[in-house]
């Protein structure tokens, strides 16, 4: 018999042994083609750290199957002839390797999906594309169960999840006899409390040479390559994630929603990067985790919101990203039109919270969920920002961010852009929640007790102009009707100030000039892929604010 020769292409963040594009796989016969493109790395402009990230990612990973005796075809993002693109350099492959097919495993985003269907019919040799099987929860599952609904709970798929895998059950019963302890997971950080020190992993040559690659070509990107620290390897991943069981998981419940100015990482896992690139598995760290819990190691409550956030929300939010893509990323429920702010890119703004996040994300290419969520989601929500634009900002500033996990959260989660499908309502909060769960209002220019007037911290009257401006669609919602009795309570005169305050605000973010000042140095302008003219929006009041003293 003579053996099938295949190309096994295999993508960037696909990097596990146990990919379904490997399973089968023939050290004799086959190869297996990675590549680094500039399209992959420009189609936004990611963070440098997730550039760097990626590629010394894969590359570690192909030395490691090379060390197995496999043939690796690796492209360089240097390469002499590198096209640039997924589709022009499987071309090359199959014309330097004469592969009889072609087998790679399901894309993470729509994008890279249509590319693939055009392999299909253009390629030549046949192409085999197989379902991720790193997910917990098959693509076809989840649309079986979404099914036609007009909303999709996640709390309702992850019990079935629950069922399905058996994590944290006792029988049919959850374990705990509750399936879900989020109340206990809301305490903010004592004063004076210490928090574990992250485990870090200082670059080897490899990842040298990838940072010095990205400073090079990818200059004018978003972010810091200083602090790099994350693992680039599933035996680094393995001793990250071995470090969060020993001293964060048993304090991660508590404390997952509390923030800390100049603590970007508290009991956080850190594991997202290693997870989403296929480094570790989510059955894997689930199982880790519930084995935590069995042997008294960690509390119910910090493993069962650790498993919610991996089995709950990761699966879900992937589900509903297939399920209901291409269309899900066009709704604008809430009709918010308002261009991105500047300081999104360069963290210049007195708003002490805003700063603070978005600092720390430049640096570390990091921030928790709850300042993805309510401090910075809340701000876009609250100011009426374009969707398109968060939603790309997001893309662009993190190192664990695909489009498959990046969209549902910030379109439904973050700005409720799609009216309900996913949340059933939206997450606005004024400044008080960012004060309960953070230091940070301590160290603004802004007064969190105020609520309006020029010194009032912005959430309070951005907040309530929100419902104010939504009310003929959100005032009839049960999970908002505190808020409303509120309102329409309010004296005519205070409501007026509110919507004045938030005018005036809200006015002042104009629009940047042309190109960065100078003084800048490399802050990214990152323009977004719809409409490259635009330019992002300077926090003119807040730089007013400062020349007041």
């Amino acid at each position: 018999m003579i053996a099938i020769r295949t190309l096994r292409f295999l993508l960037g963040d696909q990097l596990t042994r146990r990919i379904a594009t490997l399973t089968d796989l023939d050290p004799d016969h086959d190869v297996v083609l990675m590549v680094e493109v500039r399209a992959e790395a420009t189609y936004v402009r990611h963070h440098k750290q997730k550039i760097a990230f990626l590629f010394s990612a894969m590359r570690h990973f192909a030395a490691e199957l090379e060390a197995e005796g496999i043939t690796v075809d690796y492209v360089r993002l240097d390469a002499p002839g590198n096209t640039g693109s997924f589709t022009g350099e499987l071309e090359r492959a199959v014309a330097r390797h004469a592969v009889d097919r072609v087998v790679v495993t399901e894309p993470g985003e729509w994008r890279v999906w249509t590319m693939m269907e055009g392999w299909r019919a253009d390629l030549g040799p046949p192409v085999e594309i197989r379902d991720d099987n790193r997910f917990l929860c098959p693509r076809a599952d989840f649309a079986a169960w979404a099914g036609d609904r007009r909303s999709l709970r996640m709390e309702t798929f992850y019990r079935g999840m629950r069922r399905r895998t058996g994590l944290l059950m006792e029988g049919t019963e959850p374990t705990g006899g509750r399936w879900n302890f989020d109340p206990e997971n809301r305490k903010g950080l004592p004063k004076g409390h210490g928090v574990p020190e992250r485990v870090g992993f200082p670059p080897d040559a490899v990842t040298r040479e990838v940072i010095a690659l990205v400073e090079r070509d990818f200059a004018d990107h978003f972010g810091e390559t200083d602090a790099f620290a994350w693992p680039v390897t599933r035996a680094e991943a393995i001793a990250a994630f071995k470090h969060f069981l020993a001293v964060g998981l048993p304090a991660f419940g508590d404390y997952q929603d509390a923030m800390r100015a100049d603590a970007p990482f508290l009991y956080h896992a850190l594991i997202a990067p290693a997870l989403n690139a296929g480094l570790l598995t989510p059955e894997e760290v689930c199982r880790a985790a519930e084995r935590a819990y069995r042997a008294g190691e960690a509390p119910l409550h910090c493993v069962e919101g650790f498993i919610r956030q991996i089995l709950g929300w990761r699966e879900y939010v992937r589900g509903l990203y297939w399920a209901r893509m291409p269309d899900y990323a066009a709704s604008n429920a809430l009709e918010a039109t308002r261009d991105l702010p500047w300081f999104y890119w360069s963290g210049e703004t007195a708003m002490n919270c805003l700063a603070q996040c978005i600092g720390a994300t430049r640096t570390h290419a990091y921030a928790h969920h709850i300042q993805r969520l309510m401090v910075t989601g809340n701000f876009a929500l609250l100011a009426g920002l374009a969707p398109e634009q968060v939603e790309e900002w997001y893309l662009v500033v993190y190192a664990d961010a695909y489009e498959w996990v990046e969209l549902p959260n910030v379109h439904g989660m973050v700005l409720w852009a799609d009216g309900g499908v996913m949340g059933s309502k939206p997450y606005a909060a004024s400044g008080a929640y960012i004060n309960r769960m953070s230091d940070y209002c301590r160290g603004c220019a802004y007064d969190v007790a105020k609520k309006t007037g020029p010194s009032a911290c912005p959430f309070n009257y951005l907040y309530w102009n929100f419902l104010i401006r939504h009310a003929e669609r959100l005032a009839g919602n049960p999970r908002l009707a505190m808020p409303y009795r509120t309102l329409a309570r309010m004296d005519p005169t205070k409501r007026a100030a509110i919507v004045d305050d938030a005018a005036r605000f809200l006015d002042g973010l104009d629009a940047a000039p042309p190109a960065a000042p100078a003084d800048q140095g490399t802050l990214a302008l990152a323009p977004p892929r719809s409409k490259p003219a635009r330019h992002p929006a300077r926090d003119t009041v807040t730089r007013a604010s400062r020349r007041k003293g």
